[in-house]
């Protein structure tokens, strides 16, 4: 049985580790980049730093405020506008800070100074070596090119943090709509064991009843091992799964059962391997089938069987139940007979999906259904 997972990774956990990692080592580069001889050009760190600082004030602006409270709610001119302002804005700070607060040193190219000498950078105001041939620095961008890149940049960074966000909120939408389908599938298979329990309950009954006539001894018997196959089926399977044992036990008293019913020349034949695997299988699983062997295949007037397999087979639970097929109920359309083997067939689909074989076929003595579901 499909077991359903009820824990769900934190998404929002998730999606601020990203930021943390992407933000982490976007302020990390300019510190290993600006590393000359071992020491550390603070000044251009700073530089960039204030350059990263605007990107990640805009991209959280976006991520936290605008894409929530515009975009997720289908306000694409507002969130659009807004968003567009936020990035002049953001960006305008930055290129003031970057010219007039904290504006990037000029410095020179590396000289060569000879042979085994390690290349020299010159800032401004610093003199330069004897016979130093001043190399023609290039001109610093204008105001225009710096708003372009930073505009730019707040575009890109405005559109990654969107496509997170994006893919965060599909991800949100997916596990609500898979919890939602898990919860429709629990009230389903619920509703669909309630419809069962009364039809198996109601043939057990008449089966009590009749035997009232025939044997009142047996009728008392079979009344206390009603009640206790109607405890199972209330008690035991209220979780909607139950052990393969427990199943097989609750099987066994069924037919047990139906034989104080039927005359002793019905061959009732059970073959169950002696070594059962603790596992879990949806409860009532088979019961619906056995039912059916029952009702249509067992004659009081003639020699009749019903057979009962479990084997296991690559990881998969096998049932095979095989009986006859009477001349009273050869008219009867046995595969659609029956308010549970209708509901047993979608409880399958709704369990396993496609992940489960049935098989029902007829021939003139017997019917047979062979149902394979994985363990």
């Amino acid at each position: 049985m499909k077991q359903i997972n009820t824990k769900s990774p934190n998404l929002n956990t998730i999606e601020l580790i990203i930021y943390v990692v992407i933000w982490a080592t976007a302020f990390s580069i300019p510190f290993l980049n600006y590393r000359i001889n071992n020491l550390i050009a603070w000044d251009k760190i700073f530089n960039e730093w204030s350059k990263t600082t605007a990107m990640l004030t805009i991209f959280l602006i976006n991520a936290y405020w605008l894409v929530p409270r515009y975009l997720f709610q289908k306000k694409y001119l507002a969130y659009i506008t807004t968003g567009l302002l936020a990035i002049l804005v953001i960006a305008g700070m930055s290129i003031f800070v970057q010219v007039f607060i904290n504006p990037p040193p000029m410095s020179m190219p590396p000289m060569n100074l000879g042979p085994g000498m390690p290349p020299m950078e010159l800032s401004a105001g610093m003199p330069a070596p004897i016979g130093f041939k001043p190399i023609n620095m290039p001109e610093p961008r204008s105001l225009s090119m710096i708003f372009i890149t930073n505009l730019v940049l707040s575009l890109l960074v405005v559109g990654a943090g969107t496509a997170i966000k994006m893919v965060s909120q599909w991800l949100r939408e997916e596990s609500r709509r898979e919890d939602a389908e898990k919860e429709q599938l629990k009230t389903e298979l619920a509703f669909l064991r309630h419809q069962v329990s009364p039809h198996f309950f109601m043939n057990t009954l008449n089966n009590i009843h009749a035997l009232i006539d025939i044997n009142a001894e047996d009728a008392k018997n079979t009344i206390i091992e009603l009640s206790t196959m109607m405890r199972y089926m209330l008690y035991d399977t209220a979780q909607g799964y139950t052990t393969l044992k427990k199943e097989i036990h609750f099987i066994e008293s069924y037919i047990a059962l139906m034989q104080l019913r039927f005359p002793r020349k019905a061959i009732i034949n059970l073959e169950i391997p002696e070594n059962i695997p603790d596992i879990q299988i949806p409860p009532m699983l088979f019961i619906s089938f056995l039912e059916n062997a029952f009702k249509h295949g067992v004659s009081y007037q003639k020699e009749s069987f019903v057979t009962f397999k479990l084997n296991f087979i690559a990881n998969r639970l096998t049932c095979s139940i095989i009986n006859s097929i009477s001349n009273e109920n050869k008219k009867v359309d046995i595969s659609q007979s029956g308010i549970g083997l209708t509901n047993i067939k979608k409880s399958l689909k709704l369990l396993y999906g496609n992940d489960y074989t049935l098989e029902i076929t007829e021939t003139k003595k017997e019917f047979n259904v062979n149902l394979s579901v994985p363990i």
